[in-house]
């Protein structure tokens, strides 16, 4: 679990994609953790950073029949990215100039690949909107980057 000082002021933590997959998904096998995550963030106060580069890439995922035996239909997880979207402790965080800049500087100095594209465009964004801690089934595709702390499940299981 994060800890921040007592009284300290809440933290916002960025969603990545198999977490938010993992929250909404009942027969992702880590479904249970990161809904009790989520909502023990919630309960501390804490918020979500939400790109929009996320919502496409969950859609993408969730309405895929070739991952899941029984996918949500394209309009159910329009309706789920929606929720997120537009909820109260959700902040939407943008790429920018910045965050582009950042994510072709991170993919030559790492000599990252085509399958870390969506991931480091994704970091891009986070670090432009100052996050730090992300919320993400798959610490490893950000540690390289040296400046996010990703929180922990409780039981971590599978990576989407």
């Amino acid at each position: 679990m994060v800890r921040r000082n007592a009284g300290g002021p809440a933290l916002t933590h960025g969603l990545d994609t198999g977490f938010l997959v993992a929250t909404e998904v009942s027969c992702h096998a880590d479904h249970g953790a990161a809904r009790t995550l989520a909502n023990s963030l919630r309960q501390n106060g804490d918020r979500f950073a939400l790109a929009p580069q996320t919502l496409a890439e969950f859609i993408h995922i969730v309405a895929d029949p070739r991952r899941f035996s029984t996918p949500l239909t394209v309009p159910q997880a329009l309706e789920r990215a929606q929720v997120w979207w537009n909820a109260s402790d959700v902040d939407r965080v943008w790429p920018d100039e910045s965050s582009v800049s950042w994510f072709f500087a991170a993919m030559t100095k790492h000599q990252l690949g085509r399958k870390r594209v969506l991931d480091t465009l994704l970091a891009g964004t986070f670090h432009r909107a100052n996050i730090t801690s992300l919320l993400t089934l798959n610490p490893t595709d950000f540690a390289v980057f040296g400046e996010f702390r990703c929180v922990p499940l409780a039981a971590p299981t599978a990576q989407t």
